[in-house]
């Protein structure tokens, strides 16, 4: 009765069958690895946007990597703003993804390190993208900040390129050892994404904060790739039963009296 599960069909069936509830398990799992993975990343998100902020020095210093741990810390600085020397980030969205430019500005800490601030989106609506755009200033004199610590930008991390041969003052990625060396200081690892003071006339526009990741998503996914690899033997063996009634049913046509009974 089951000898056509040795035909060429059914052989290839059965070993796709096979094939397909180990990959499946497989996906599952790495679905349940990236759940684990962007809850951790929400758990970090919340502890450093929830912890007081501590002064940038303590977790920064020229030529300092920024650690996954001290991303998104809050930290505060004491200095001025050097708009003389600041630059414009090429290709960078709003909340709206409108594109424009990111503005970065040196600020200059009372012990002479120059601190990277972020201080924000503005538009690229000038005639020529070559040009530099104007830029609101932001407050003069001695101040203090609060921002967000990140870590320098890379292609690897971000997906953008790092272009060469840009119009002066224009830049693709943030790198503290590249301004370093443009500026000819000491420039601490990493940049601030500016938090306070907000800019009164709304310009630069502040960067939002780093939303939470859908890591619910991937555990859903994770148990319906499980579900899947549940339902191929069970499909199998629907397809094997139906098969079996089938050719008995065929036979019966045929030959009533020797037809085998279809029972599984």
């Amino acid at each position: 009765m089951y000898r056509f599960l040795l035909s060429r069909q059914w052989v290839i069936l059965t070993l796709i069958a096979l094939l397909l509830i180990p990959t499946m398990i497989r996906l599952g799992f790495w679905q349940m690895h990236r759940y684990d993975e962007r809850t951790a990343r929400n758990d970090l998100v919340a502890r450093a946007l929830s912890a007081d902020p501590v002064p940038v020095e303590r977790l920064t210093s020229p030529g300092k990597r920024i650690t996954t741990d001290e991303r998104y810390r809050r930290v505060t600085a004491t200095g001025r703003f050097d708009t003389d020397d600041e630059v414009v980030v090429r290709r960078r969205t709003n909340a709206d993804d409108e594109v424009g430019y990111h503005v970065l500005t040196p600020f200059v800490l009372d012990d002479g390190k120059v601190l990277l601030v972020n201080r924000g989106w503005i538009p690229a609506d000038g005639p020529s993208q070559t040009e530099f755009p104007k830029i609101p200033a932001p407050p003069a004199g001695e101040v203090t900040v609060t921002g967000r610590m990140m870590p320098d930008e890379t292609t690897e991390a971000s997906g953008i390129k790092d272009l060469e041969g840009l119009p002066d003052r224009q830049i693709m990625l943030i790198s503290s050892a590249r301004e370093a060396e443009r500026l000819d200081a000491p420039v601490l690892g990493g940049y601030v994404v500016l938090t306070a003071p907000v800019p009164g006339s709304g310009s630069p526009q502040p960067i939002g904060k780093p939303g939470d990741e859908d890591a619910a998503l991937n555990f859903a996914y994770a148990i319906q790739w499980w579900l899947f690899s549940a339902a191929v033997p069970v499909g199998w063996w629907f397809l094997v039963r139906r098969e079996v009634r089938d050719r008995a049913e065929a036979a019966a046509a045929q030959d009533p009296a020797e037809a085998e009974p279809a029972s599984v």
